[in-house]
Parts: structure tokens; C-alpha cells; sequence
């Protein structure tokens, strides 16, 4: 456990002789601690569009901070979860730790706790960037990580977020479809998508597991399990959904595979011999009707699924 009181005692002493003391209170407030090596802070502050430069004129940035206060805050708050929820299974404690972590809450965090005005980056090239401030959060998690190691980051997050800005019971209840967003985001661009059960089995207890496969453009996404088909569904469509953020070569086969099927839909009508032959005539027009079939089905499952959250969020209001 952090002697926390005794360590900001040192460190204030040390703050005395201190020729930059602004910007340690500044992290301090913050924190709740005071930093060792400043420097790893504020790298964690620098966007790529930032362009500063080392004393050995590298450029700096907080993207390789960012990959490791990912990893770092999955484990912590999947400890926080884990310690909170005693008894819950995976399904669950996977679904909340995923709700606190998501860009969405982060980006919310770093605005709440001033951090997404301490950002520094070049406004022209992140005008649309509207992650900065959850991957800034991250790269904040792996300063504190090298500078004071788990225990803070636990520390931070325990005591200075989730203690004041988050309440877990309220968030584990709320109900957040992954389905439907990985739906809307296949709409918008035009791919075709297709949830599989690909296998049932049953654990030690005798309760069913289900396993579903997401294919995109007929490329496999992901995976997932859980104890029911929707809770299956749910959280392949999850891990889907931070691939496509994170893994920029699936994200370009995807669109080269549709790419690939429009082209050889706008060629199929070039190789029917029409001869004004009643049945050639129709043909096309077969193809076109059963080509706009999966779109009404995901207009259809998406208009459901929409209603359903609604539903959803009105109970959690009342």
C-alpha cells in the first residue's frame, strides 16, 4: 500500500529546489502525488502533430507512452473491477472494465479532470481528431507507470477517477450495444457483415457456452464467447470494434475485398448476352432486388436493436 502522505512530504520538500514548480502543482493537482521525472508527463501531453523536437532532434510524442498506459490501464481497472465484483463471472467483469476504458469514457475523463487542455498539438492537422484527449489519458497512465510504477497507476485511478467521477455499480448496469454500433459503423461504409455461431459447447457445470464469428466483407473480425448467444455476439462485436480503431491493415483489407465485389457487381450485367429475350431482360433486375435484401434486413435488425437501447436508457433515467 502507497505511504502516500510521507512521499508527497519529500517530494514537496524537494519541489522547494525546484526551478519548474508550476508544472509539477499542476500534475500534482491532478494526481494526487507529485512526479519524479516531470518529462515523461509531458511527452504524454505531446500530440504527433505537435512536432517538437529532442535536444537530439528527434520528434516527440506520446504514442509510444499511449500503447503502454493501454495495457497498463486494462490490467488496473480489470483489478479494480475484479476486487469490486466478487463472485461475477468473465462476461460481466469483461463488459465493465470495457465500458470504463472505451475511448468514450476516456476522452470524457481527460475533459473532466483538465487534462485535455494541457494537450499540445498543431490545430490545423487534429482539427477531426476526436481521440485526443482518451489517448492522451492513456499516455498519462504510462508516464505514471515509469515514473512511480503499478501501484500509483492504481492508485490514480482508483482513488483520484473512479472514487470521483465514475460510480461502478451504476456502470456495470448500463447497457452499451456493441452489436449495433459495429452495425451502424458497416452501414455507413457500405460493407457487408455476418454473425455466425460457429460452435455450442457446455462448461464444467453443465451451462451452455456459445461461440460467434464476425466476417466483414467475408474476412474473419473476431471472436467471442459468453453463455448466451447474444452475450456472444456482444462481445465479438466488442473486440471487432477496437480492431478496426487499432489494426489499420484489417481495416484496408475490408474495404480492398468490397472494393473487389462491387467491381465485379458492376461487371456481371457486361457478361449477360441480351438479346431482348424476356428472361434476359429480367435477370438484372433479380440481381438488383436481391441485392438490396441484406441492407433492408440490417435497416431492419438495426432500427430493432436502436429501439431496444432506447428502451434501455429511458429505465436507466426513471
Amino acid at each position: 500500500m502507497l505511504n502516500n502522505k510521507f512521499g508527497n512530504l519529500i517530494d514537496k520538500v524537494r519541489l522547494l529546489f525546484r526551478k519548474d514548480k508550476e508544472s509539477y502543482l499542476c500534475f500534482y493537482r491532478m494526481l494526487g502525488f507529485y512526479p519524479r521525472n516531470i518529462r515523461i508527463y509531458e511527452q504524454a501531453l505531446l500530440h504527433k502533430s505537435s512536432s517538437v523536437k529532442s535536444d537530439k532532434g528527434r520528434l516527440l510524442n506520446n504514442e509510444r507512452l499511449e500503447f503502454l498506459g493501454d495495457a497498463i490501464l486494462d490490467a488496473v481497472v480489470g483489478d479494480i473491477v475484479y476486487q469490486k465484483f466478487d463472485g461475477k463471472r468473465e462476461g460481466f467483469l469483461t463488459n465493465t472494465r470495457s465500458k470504463i476504458v472505451s475511448r468514450e469514457s476516456l476522452n470524457r475523463l481527460a475533459e473532466q479532470i483538465g487534462l485535455l487542455k494541457l494537450i499540445k498539438f498543431n490545430t490545423r492537422q487534429s482539427a477531426h481528431n476526436s481521440y485526443m484527449g482518451g489517448n492522451a489519458f492513456e499516455a498519462l497512465v504510462g508516464a505514471i507507470y515509469l515514473d512511480r510504477g503499478y501501484e500509483y497507476c492504481k492508485f490514480f485511478m482508483e482513488r483520484r477517477i473512479i472514487g470521483q467521477y465514475l460510480d461502478l455499480n451504476k456502470v456495470s448496469r448500463k447497457e452499451v450495444n456493441f452489436k449495433s454500433k459495429l452495425i451502424e459503423w458497416t452501414q455507413k461504409n457500405k460493407v457487408e457483415i455476418v454473425f455466425e455461431l460457429v460452435e455450442q459447447s457446455y462448461d464444467e457445470f453443465n451451462s451452455p457456452i456459445f461461440e460467434s464469428e464476425i466476417l466483414i466483407e467475408g474476412i474473419h473480425a473476431c471472436k467471442g464467447k459468453g453463455y448466451s448467444k447474444k452475450e456472444s455476439q456482444q462481445i465479438a462485436a466488442h473486440e471487432t470494434l477496437n480492431k478496426i480503431k487499432k489494426d489499420a491493415a484489417f481495416v484496408e483489407s475490408v474495404f480492398a475485398a468490397k472494393a473487389k465485389r462491387e467491381g465485379q457487381l458492376e461487371e456481371q450485367p457486361e457478361e449477360v448476352s441480351v438479346d431482348n429475350a424476356p428472361v434476359e431482360q429480367e435477370a438484372p433486375i433479380m440481381e438488383m432486388e436481391l441485392s438490396r435484401r441484406p441492407d433492408d434486413m440490417e435497416e431492419i435488425i438495426r432500427a430493432a436493436e436502436e429501439a431496444a437501447y432506447m428502451g434501455t436508457e429511458k429505465q436507466e433515467d426513471a
